[in-house]
């Protein structure tokens, strides 16, 4: 290293005396000269040499891309022909034969032309054909460089921040690379994962007014942020028909018995359940009806013809089974936690009308469709997100002779519906979640994932996702779980996951030119959502009013949130 400078410069920088300098040659000094070499290669990393002179100079630059030079998380390039190589730094040592040497590795991104006058990077492209030899020049990429490789090259984008550590240049998501093979949105509890969640989606309808987005929202801390986008459905409104249900979710839901005598409660509400939808007038116009097909029955047509099932019983059988489906289908009717979906008015045929409102066809200037299950009882409430997963990918299926339009469903908390081996409880969720993330682009079905414990989700979901967003990580497990599923040349920035301030984020995949470290914009305060921590200093400060509060809460909790 400690002749490398002697080669003289315009060796180094690889231009002909007759190219003459840099129109900029006085904002760019820095970047023009060498900051090290190759000294190894490999199919898609490199190890390098740097000079530690050269980044004490750079270190000044007013440049932020120069200034981090060489650092851990930045970017450098080098000249293979007349193209440059695009590169970031993951780690650094000390370089112990070299006095004042440092080693790196880094990880190749993509490659791009030079422009003959200003020699900084154009026509960036992701992946590598050309690759240097041992003993090229680093040089460290510019802030014009970044700025041509982060244009969006006339592909549809949205724009949701800064790349770091610049200042102006913005960080773009290609909305058809980002929803076309779904993504994800990662960080741990108080990152600011809710609001960025938030800001991607208000982006969105942005760009695209007539989107279709149905959100799950477990918490309901995200009405606040879409009240002026969208439409809230919770159990006040929702009015979700219980015949919408398939044969295995009505089990989920009537079915209480565990072991051994599962089998025998399932049959018989098999059996019983198929003969009430074969009431309806619809099986008559079908010809014959399954017993997952979406024909409205009577709930007392179900349990009238459990009674007389039971009625028909020799004396080697018990009345056991059917008396527990009974029983459990009469309590469900009785409470008026589950009257949003097993109300008695909901056995009309409106599955059309449910649809078009539930997934904004049309959305009328509010595309999103936010589902606010926090009120739904706990032991149905994977049931009803299993039904409107179902239902969006089915509506996709048979729709497919239809010109219809591309729905993104947005699960929030997604761990607890889509849980890994060790968690599973062979949930009907679960296996329509999975099979969404497999198969769903192939319908027009986009499924964004956002969650805490990314660890916990299924095996295989999370490598579904083309695009990965993730903020900072506090667990191990999280972060190892990340870096498994993303590709070699993002490892280099994923390492910096642990590191990452609250709005800042790592983005990887096909919603990005390369991997990018970015800061989210500021978002609007009536955008945002309700998930902001309680000051618990300020308010143990207050006092007054808190017997009205409490008889307050008392009664919307015995009216089940009505």
């Amino acid at each position: 290293m400690t002749d490398m400078r002697a080669t003289g410069f315009e060796e180094a920088r690889g231009l002909s005396p007759d190219e003459g300098p840099y129109p900029d040659a006085d904002a760019v000094e820095n970047s023009r000269e060498p900051i090290g070499m190759v000294l190894e290669i490999t199919g898609s990393g490199s190890q390098i040499a740097l000079d530690l002179q050269r980044l004490s100079e750079c270190a000044i630059d007013a440049d932020p891309s120069v200034a981090m030079a060489g650092g851990v998380g930045s970017q450098i390039k080098i000249r293979v022909g007349n193209s440059w190589l695009l590169a970031s730094v993951r780690n650094q040592k000390q370089d112990k034969e070299t006095p004042g040497g440092i080693l790196a590795t880094v990880d190749f991104l993509g490659e791009g032309q030079q422009e003959r006058l200003t020699g900084r990077i154009h026509n960036f492209r992701r992946g590598v054909t050309g690759y240097p030899i041992p003993g090229a020049y680093v040089y460290p990429a510019t802030s014009g460089d970044l700025r041509q490789i982060y244009a969006s090259d006339g592909r549809a984008s949205v724009e949701i921040g800064n790349v770091y550590p610049t200042r102006d240049i913005r960080a773009g998501l290609y909305i058809d690379a980002l929803l076309g093979k779904h993504f994800a949105l990662l960080g741990s509890t108080g990152t600011g994962k809710s609001t960025s969640a938030s800001l991607i989606l208000h982006k969105i309808c942005e760009h695209a007014p007539e989107a279709h987005i149905v959100m799950i929202d477990p918490h309901g801390e995200y009405a606040p942020a879409f009240r002026s986008s969208g439409m809230v459905f919770d159990v006040s409104n929702l009015q979700m028909p219980y015949w919408l249900m398939n044969f295995e979710e009505h089990c989920e839901v009537f079915v209480t018995n565990a072991g051994a005598d599962r089998q025998e409660d399932v049959e018989i509400l098999g059996k019983c359940l198929l003969e009430a939808r074969s009431k309806n007038r619809l099986a008559e116009q079908f010809g014959k009806v399954t017993i997952d097909a979406p024909v409205p029955y009577l709930l007392s047509d179900l349990t009238t013809i459990i009674q007389n099932e039971m009625g028909k019983l020799d004396k080697g059988r018990t009345a056991a089974p059917y008396m527990r489906l009974k029983s459990k289908i009469d309590e469900i009717k009785a409470d008026p936690r589950y009257q949003f979906m097993f109300s008695g008015l909901l056995v009309a045929d409106t599955m059309p009308e449910f649809l078009a409102k539930v997934f904004r066809l049309p959305s009328r200037g509010k595309p999103v469709s936010l589902i606010d299950v926090s009120g739904v009882p706990s032991d149905i409430t994977s049931t009803v997100v299993a039904v409107l997963s179902r239902l969006v990918f089915d509506f996709a299926i048979w729709g497919r002779d239809e010109t219809t339009s591309p729905i993104l469903l947005v699960c929030e908390e997604a761990h607890r519906y889509v849980p890994n081996e060790k968690n599973a409880d062979n949930s009907s969720v679960g296996k329509i979640l999975s099979r969404i993330a497999k198969e769903g682009r192939k319908y027009g079905i986009s499924l964004g994932l956002i969650t805490q414990r990314p660890s916990d989700l299924a095996e295989g979901v999370l490598s579904q996702c083309g695009t990965i967003i993730s903020m900072r990580l506090n667990n191990d497990r999280d972060q190892s779980f990340v870096k498994a599923a993303m590709p070699e040349g993002s490892r280099g920035f994923l390492d910096a996951i642990p590191a990452l301030r609250n709005r800042e984020c790592i983005i990887c995949g096909e919603g990005v030119s390369i991997p990018i470290r970015a800061t989210f914009d500021d978002l609007e305060e009536f955008k945002r959502p309700a998930s902001e921590d309680p000051s618990f200093s300020l308010l143990w400060k207050n006092s007054g009013g808190e017997e009205e509060m409490v008889a307050r809460t008392v009664q919307r909790w015995r009216a089940g949130g009505r």
